[in-house]
């Protein structure tokens, strides 16, 4: 059964067409890595499934919520829909532990004390319960992309986006992220990746989602992708990816 449905979406700005018919099923507990050229559309795909960009045509649903900008429909989609941007958007003015309690009392409505203990579990989970109190200035760029992930954790989703979130960091920190990733997908969590990382995609992911010109192009296991590309598009891409590796 799908958790994630995607049906001949389209996207413009302006007279620029973003997707253009992007149809796509991603079932529970699944990992799909999203990649592409930059423009393809992948990080625009995202932000439509988690109702961050009002959509042309087509219609998205996400763990039963057809996807709409109305009011309602968004506060149920951000109980259910996690997401995890490439600039980690922590406060701060918090420590680790209320970034990760915040969203818990405000969404939530948890009182203070369930939420700060909530949050310490996560950073326990995601290996960072002993910077619990250090505030995002003193952590590193892969401790801080942790902790964005803990707080998208701390609403408990359905489904997890990732938007690029190991573009920001040193090669020795993409590990760290990586990690936590795997440790989600050996928990059964869903999660759709955008990544520019294929070393990650290759290792993160149970499918890999190849977007080319607005559209899923080709899409197939890891070693299907980048071991037997069947299109001249990926074919050109994954020799380009080899070049710059």
């Amino acid at each position: 059964m799908s958790i994630v449905q995607v049906q001949s979406l389209h996207k413009r700005y302006g007279a620029q067409t973003v997707l253009d018919g992007v149809s796509l099923d991603v079932a529970a507990g699944e990992v799909v890595a999203i990649i592409g050229r930059s423009g393809s559309g992948k990080s625009t795909l995202l932000r439509c499934i988690n109702g961050l960009e009002t959509i042309d045509g087509g219609s998205i649903t996400v763990a039963g919520h057809v996807v709409s900008r109305a009011p309602k429909v968004l506060r149920a989609l951000r109980q259910d829909v996690g997401m995890v941007f490439q600039s980690f958007n922590l406060f701060p003015h918090l420590t680790a532990r209320e970034n990760v309690a915040l969203p818990q009392t405000v969404v939530l409505g948890r009182g203070k004390a369930e939420a700060q203990a909530a949050a310490q579990a996560l950073l326990e989970r995601v290996g960072l319960a002993p910077r619990a109190e250090a505030y995002p200035s003193a952590l590193s760029g892969g401790q801080q992309q942790r902790v964005a992930i803990a707080r998208a954790l701390g609403l408990e989703p359905k489904v997890l986006l990732c938007d690029e979130i190991t573009s920001a960091l040193d090669p020795e920190m993409v590990g760290e992220v990586l990690e936590v990733v795997q440790d989600l997908a050996a928990r059964s969590m869903t999660m759709l990746l955008v990544t520019h990382e294929m070393s990650f995609a290759r290792r993160a992911a149970s499918r890999v989602v190849f977007m080319h010109a607005g559209r899923v192009h080709e899409e197939g296991t890891p070693a299907e992708i980048f071991e037997r590309p069947r299109t001249p598009e990926l074919v050109q891409f994954v020799r380009a990816i080899s070049i710059r590796d």
